[in-house]
C-alpha cells in the first residue's frame, strides 16, 4: 500500500485485540468498504482512555483511522448500535467465526458481502437457539464469496445431477464423486447433499453431516493451521466426556 489514506466513520467490527506497548493495543479489524486490516489504538489501555469499554469483539462500531503502510491508526471510535452479548456456546461460535475470518480473508480486500453475513451470524449467535444451523450458514457464504463455493447440486466430474439414492465421496478440490456403498468419513448420500445445498437445517441429520463436511473443507483451505476455538471444544468435549459423533441437538456437540 503507498500514500497516505484516511477513512472516517467506517462500519466495522473489532475481531481481535492484543496489548501493544505500554498502554496500546493491536486490533484486527473487519470494515465493510476496506477489508480486514490492522490499526494500532494508541492510549486505548489507559485508565482515562474514551475507547475503554468500546474496543470489544461483537461490539457494532463505527471506525476512523489513518493509514500509510500496511499498519494504520485509529484515529476515533464509537458504538454503531447496542452491543450484542454472547455467552456459552454462542460466544465459541463468536470466536470461532473472528478466527475464521482471521485465518481466510486477505488485508485491504473488501469483502462486503462476507461483512453482512458476519453481522447477521452475530445477531443469531444472541437470538437464535440452533447455533449450529447459524454457523453452516455464515461457512456457506464465506466460502462462496472466498471463490470456495461448494458443489452440492452435481458431480464434479461428468456435471450430471446427483441422485438422490447414489452415495458419493466429497473430494474437496473436485466436489462429490460417485462410490459405492462403502460408506467412508466422506461420503454422503445425494439425497443428504442437496439438502445441504437447500440449507434443509430443520432436519438433525442434516445438519450434522453439514457440520462434518464444513469441517472437512475448511480445514483443507486453512492448509494445516489449527483453530484455537475448536481445540477449546475439543478439551470441553473431553472434560465433559461428550462423545464426537454424539446427537446434533446436545448443547455444543457439533458445533465446530
Amino acid at each position: 500500500m503507498t500514500g497516505s489514506k484516511r477513512i472516517l466513520n467506517a462500519p466495522a467490527w473489532l475481531l481481535h485485540h492484543r496489548p501493544f506497548r505500554d498502554s496500546s493495543q493491536l486490533l484486527d479489524i473487519l470494515s465493510r468498504d476496506n477489508g480486514r486490516l490492522m490499526l494500532v489504538a494508541r492510549g486505548s489501555r489507559g485508565a482515562k482512555s474514551r475507547l475503554r469499554g468500546i474496543l470489544r469483539p461483537f461490539m457494532p462500531l463505527q471506525v476512523s483511522w489513518s493509514i500509510r503502510s500496511d499498519l494504520g491508526t485509529l484515529t476515533a471510535a464509537e458504538m454503531d448500535g447496542p452491543p450484542i452479548a454472547l455467552n456459552g456456546d454462542a460466544l465459541l461460535a463468536g470466536y470461532y467465526v473472528n478466527e475464521l475470518l482471521l485465518n481466510l480473508l486477505h488485508r485491504h480486500d473488501p469483502q462486503p458481502e462476507i461483512f453482512g453475513a458476519y453481522a447477521r451470524a452475530v445477531d443469531g449467535f444472541a437470538r437464535r437457539s440452533d447455533l449450529s444451523a447459524c454457523l453452516r450458514e455464515f461457512e456457506m457464504v464465506l466460502l462462496r464469496n472466498l471463490g470456495y463455493a461448494l458443489i452440492l447440486d452435481h458431480e464434479a466430474q461428468t456435471l450430471t445431477p446427483l441422485r438422490t439414492d447414489a452415495i458419493y465421496e466429497y473430494r474437496v478440490d473436485e466436489g462429490p464423486v460417485p462410490v459405492s456403498r462403502n460408506q467412508g468419513p466422506g461420503t454422503y448420500s445425494g439425497e443428504m447433499l442437496l439438502a445441504i445445498g437447500r440449507q434443509d437445517f430443520m432436519h438433525p441429520e442434516v445438519l450434522q453431516g453439514a457440520a462434518r463436511l464444513m469441517r472437512d473443507v475448511i480445514a483443507y483451505h486453512l492448509g494445516g493451521r489449527e483453530l484455537k476455538t475448536r481445540k477449546v471444544l475439543l478439551e470441553l468435549r473431553r472434560t465433559a466426556r461428550i462423545p464426537d459423533n454424539a446427537n446434533d441437538n446436545a448443547g455444543n456437540r457439533n458445533l465446530l
